[in-house]
């Protein structure tokens, strides 16, 4: 049988090829400069704008960057189409185009005022491109809190000790912003008490497991309220992944994440991002080191080799219980995050580009960052292999607890116990899962704050009369934001939202990649666009035919031609859905018209004057 150890050692052969070659060339060819003034620097204001370490800013960026996507999207597309396929485009896209996106995104704002995307398309294509841009990306961010939130309430269920332990890193981090910031407290003193402390939160959380209503949970749980929560909203159409508890938790996440959007990065997302950075590199390092030693040395408590209820290669339709499911396009956008995420330009050009101490910090942040998340994609590969997965086409409810389960038998290796592995994992989980969401809901008030109009390195609270101010404002903005989410969630058709994500997401990427590659034309018209618009190309191609399929085969064909949708509701989702897809494509291929009008105009120069006449 194939030993899971050939998934590990593709993807490290391949990412390490990248990283010391490829990004190398990167930073030269966008002139990197560690001389540079960056952003943060230049509109240092505390609030947002907040020059930082480069260990700490990796932290957040890489506990952003990565949610459930990189877990989820793996471990169905190989249950799906095998582990081979899945394997092949983590190992040579991540690096080729994934790395690449990240890096540019990142580089693209620096030079820009630290602004998003959006913004830097419109710099060359207008207004209108701008405002395009930058509504997608709004709308994607709605979609990515909506599908986080029910992810960490699907995690919360399954593992509750996973509650307690992350109530407690959440505090710890709000101590260690005020012990850094407000005390002036010694940096590498500070970590290792306070990393500690993470650590330590995981035997609490086992100890200690804390739910909302009654379940099956571990003995010993801490139940808070009496009853099942059948009476919350969405409940009952969550039934068969927890139903009111997980229903009780989504609200919770996005309370949390509208208020830590609100306070200063300082307060919480950057010493969070820091002290979970600890916990996320465990995590993935660890499993990597596990698989290693379990191989040649037999320590695990199960041979580490690919479960054969997971095949090499299933074929272009993958198995039969997924249903119609061509391995070309749907593969890619299924994978998502684990190699490409549009949501990463947002974070690159959001957040990340306004923290950043140094240019030349981009190599590692931007471009290594993304390797960091294929890692994951392809640690999340592993415990697929490990522990097999019954049910391909189970989804999000059925994918998790896989990544929980199989790193527990993988963390056998080094000794520890398959229950404390598996709660560890799902820990790992959450902490990604948590960080990206608020970071999403900030990065949605930036986009507003662009599509609306806000100074650099100025914020507004929202709390007065004007509506400009409360659509962009600190504290109001998550509204606009976190209540259309709940809406999606509990409407009784969140399993559509993996779908409606995973395409905005990935076609987001292709309008990243065009974004960076309109910036690389007008910079200079000797630069080669190759490295941008190949990428591009691919995501624009894979992204408008996967939604095309969606829109027209699944929910037009299927669901109202055939009559698939069977009930009313189900028919207004489908059409629905069919409305969201068209506008996404609509709007995909008015910006890649513009970006392509303006690269042509750039690279034919001005028109060359008439020659005189003889007369």
């Amino acid at each position: 049988m194939t030993q899971v150890i050939w998934i590990v050692a593709a993807v490290l052969v391949t990412f390490t090829v990248g990283y010391v070659g490829y990004s190398r060339y990167l930073t030269q060819f966008v002139e990197l400069d560690a001389d540079r003034e960056t952003p943060a620097h230049k509109y240092e204001d505390g609030q947002e704008y907040v020059p930082s370490k480069k260990p700490v800013l990796l932290g957040h960026h890489y506990s952003s960057i990565a949610g459930g996507a990189p877990i989820v999207g793996p471990i169905t597309a190989g249950a799906i189409w095998g582990w081979v396929p899945a394997l092949l485009w983590i190992a040579i896209g991540n690096p080729l185009m994934g790395a690449v996106h990240d890096f540019v995104s990142l580089s693209g704002s620096l030079r820009h005022e630290g602004k998003s995307i959006g913004y830097m398309i419109g710099e060359y294509v207008g207004e209108s491109g701008k405002n395009m841009l930058l509504w997608f990306a709004f709308l994607t961010i709605i979609l990515v809190v909506a599908v986080f939130a029910l992810v960490v309430g699907i995690v919360f269920n399954a593992f509750p000790q996973v509650v307690t332990a992350s109530f407690i890193y959440i505090a710890l981090a709000l101590v260690f912003g005020v012990y850094l910031y407000q005390f002036n407290g010694p940096f590498i003193p500070g970590t290792i008490v306070f990393v500690l402390g993470v650590f330590a939160a995981v035997w609490v959380g086992i100890q200690y497991p804390l739910a909302l209503f009654a379940g099956d949970y571990p003995a010993g749980t801490i139940v808070l309220f009496s009853g099942t929560g059948e009476w919350l909203p969405g409940a009952a159409q969550l039934e068969g992944i927890g139903g009111g508890n997980t229903a009780g938790w989504i609200p919770i996440v996005m309370v949390y994440a509208a208020v830590a959007s609100a306070l200063p990065v300082w307060v919480l997302l950057q010493p969070r991002d820091y002290l979970s950075s600890f916990l996320l590199y465990t995590g993935v390092g660890g499993a990597i080191v596990a698989i290693i030693v379990g191989t040649f040395l037999g320590t695990s408590s199960e041979p580490l080799v690919i479960d054969s209820s997971i095949g090499a290669f299933e074929g272009f339709w993958g198995v039969e219980a997924a249903g119609y499911a061509p391995l070309f396009p749907l593969l890619f956008i299924t994978i998502a995050c684990g190699t490409i995420s549009g949501f990463h330009s947002l974070v690159s050009s959001g957040t990340t580009a306004k923290q950043l101490d140094k240019e030349t910090d981009a190599r590692l942040i931007g471009y290594g960052g993304m390797l960091g998340e294929g890692l994951l994609a392809a640690v999340a590969l592993s415990t697929l292999a490990v522990w097999g997965f019954a049910d391909p086409a189970g989804g999000i409810g059925a994918a998790l607890p896989n990544f929980a389960s199989g790193g527990g038998v993988i963390f056998t290796s080094l000794g520890i116990p398959e229950t404390t592995g598996a709660v560890f994992m799902a820990l790992v989980l959450c902490s990604f899962l948590l960080t990206s969401t608020d970071t999403a809901v900030r990065l949605g008030r930036y986009m507003m704050e662009e599509i609306v109009g806000t100074p650099a390195g100025r914020t507004d609270t929202g709390l007065n009369a004007d509506p400009g101010s409360i659509a962009r404002g600190r504290y109001t903005n998550p509204l606009v934001q976190v209540i259309p989410a709940y809406l999606l969630v509990v409407s009784g058709q969140w399993v559509v939202l993996w779908q409606l994500f995973g395409g905005a997401n990935q076609l987001l990427a292709a309008l990243a990649l065009l974004t960076a590659t309109v910036w690389l034309a007008n910079w200079d018209d000797s630069k080669q666009l190759i490295s941008t618009g190949v990428p591009m190309a691919v995501m624009v191609t894979i992204t408008i035919l996967g939604l095309s399929i969606l829109v027209f085969y699944e929910n037009l064909y299927l669901n109202l031609i055939q009559g698939g949708a069977g009930t009313t509701e189900a028919t207004i989702s489908s059409i629905v859905q069919m409305g969201i897809g068209l506008v996404l494509i609509g709007l995909a291929l008015a910006l890649v018209r513009l970006g392509y009008r303006n690269i042509q105009d750039v690279r034919r120069g001005p028109e060359a004057p008439a020659a005189p006449g003889d007369d």
